[in-house]
C-alpha cells in the first residue's frame, strides 16, 4: 500500500491494475486502517481519475452480495452525498415517484455519513425493512418496482473502510462511488455528485461500466442533486456519447426554490417531508422531487425530454402510484414482523 500512497502523492493516476491491487489491500483486515487512510487523502488531493474509480468499483462490486436473478431495466437515482447541505432526502423521495412511474428502481443507498440523515435512516423511520436480504429485495423488485438495497447489508466486507471513512470525516472517492457500486445490474442511471469538475469523469466511469443511459448532475450552491436555486450542470451519456447541458428552473416550467426552502433535519422530519410529497402536498419540497424525479425518467429514456419526466413524475404523485409503492415496503414489513 505504500509504494501505491507514494505514487500518488507525486501527482500521478494509478493505472486500473494498480487501482485493484490497491482497493483489495483496503478490503485485507491486515492492512493497517492509517496507511488506508493516507491512501484515501492522497487521491483526494490529486483527484481521482477515471480508472481509479472505475477499478475500486470492480473491486467492491467483486466483493458485494449478488440478486438470485436478473432484472431487466433497472436504474437507480443515488446521489454520492458529500454536498454538506442539509437538504431532505430528495433522491428516496423521488425513487418512489420514479417507480411510481413504471420503472424498476433498485435504491441503493447507506445511513448517514457526511450528512445529518441518509436514505437509510429516513427509511427505516417510515417503518420499511432497510434490511432485507438479496432474496426478498429481489422479489420486491419484481412485484413492486422498487426495494431498498442497504449499503451496509449488500456490502458487509466494507466494515474496514467505513471505519477509516467515519474517523476521517470527510468525502472521500469512496463518496464518489456508492451509487456506482449497486449489486444489480442496472441498464440506466441518475446520478448526484457534489464535485462539479468530477461530471465529466463520472459520465466516463458509467461508460465503462457499461450502462446504456445515464445523467451526471450537480446542482447549485454544488449539491449532489437537482434545485430550483438556479443551473443544475448536467452531462447525459448515450449509446457512448456524452452531452453536456444546463438546466434552469424556467427552462421545465417550475419556479425559483432557494436552497434554504428544501433543508430537511433528523430523521423523523425528513420521514414526514417525504411522506407529505408523496401524498400530494405542494411547495417547494414537491417542485424539487418533481425535477429530481423528471431527470431520472429522462435519464431512463422513458421521457424524451426532461419537461416529459416531469410531467410522468406529476401523475406518479396525484395519481397515488408514488405513494402506493412506499405503502407496499412498509406493509411488506409489517407482515413479516407479525
Amino acid at each position: 500500500m505504500q509504494t501505491y500512497i507514494e505514487k500518488v502523492v507525486r501527482g500521478e493516476d494509478l493505472t486500473l491494475e494498480e487501482m485493484e491491487a490497491a482497493a483489495r489491500l483496503m478490503f485485507d483486515t491486515d492492512t493497517d486502517p492509517v496507511l488506508v487512510g493516507s491512501f484515501l487523502l492522497a487521491l483526494k488531493q490529486k483527484k481521482e481519475s477515471v480508472d481509479e474509480i472505475t477499478a475500486l468499483v470492480q473491486v467492491v462490486r467483486e466483493h458485494a452480495l449478488t440478486m438470485p436473478g436478473e432484472l431487466i431495466g433497472a436504474m437507480d437515482n443515488c446521489g454520492t452525498g458529500g454536498d454538506q447541505s442539509n437538504s431532505f432526502n430528495i433522491s428516496t423521495a423521488s425513487a418512489f415517484v420514479v417507480a411510481g412511474a413504471g420503472i424498476t428502481v433498485a435504491k441503493h443507498g447507506n445511513r448517514s455519513i457526511s450528512s445529518k440523515t441518509g436514505s437509510a435512516d429516513v427509511l427505516e423511520a417510515l417503518g420499511v425493512d432497510i434490511r432485507q436480504s438479496p432474496e426478498v429485495s429481489y422479489q420486491l423488485l419484481k412485484e413492486n418496482q422498487i426495494s431498498f438495497l442497504f449499503s451496509q447489508q449488500m456490502h458487509p466486507k466494507m466494515k474496514p473502510v467505513v471505519q477509516v471513512r467515519r474517523a476521517l470525516k470527510i468525502p472521500t472517492i469512496f463518496n464518489l462511488i456508492g451509487p456506482l457500486t449497486n449489486p444489480v445490474e442496472l441498464e440506466t442511471q441518475l446520478i448526484g455528485i457534489y464535485r462539479r469538475d468530477l461530471l465529466l469523469d463520472m459520465a466516463s466511469v458509467l461508460a465503462k461500466l457499461g450502462r446504456k443511459r445515464a445523467l451526471v448532475i450537480n446542482g447549485p450552491g454544488f449539491m449532489d442533486e437537482a434545485s430550483l436555486a438556479g443551473e443544475t450542470h448536467c452531462v447525459l451519456l448515450d449509446r457512448g456519447e456524452l452531452l453536456e447541458f444546463t438546466i434552469k428552473p424556467e427552462d421545465v416550467d417550475l419556479p425559483y426554490v432557494d436552497n434554504k426552502a428544501i433543508s430537511g433535519g433528523d430523521k423523523e422530519m425528513n420521514a414526514r417531508i417525504l411522506t407529505d410529497v408523496l401524498s400530494g402536498k405542494h411547495g417547494p419540497h414537491r417542485d424539487t422531487v418533481l425535477l429530481n424525479a423528471g431527470l431520472a425518467i429522462f435519464a431512463n429514456g422513458k421521457a424524451t425530454t426532461i419537461k416529459e419526466g416531469i410531467a410522468l413524475a406529476r401523475t406518479s404523485i396525484d395519481e397515488g402510484h408514488a405513494l402506493e409503492k412506499l405503502n407496499h415496503l412498509i406493509q411488506t414489513h409489517q407482515r413479516e414482523v407479525r
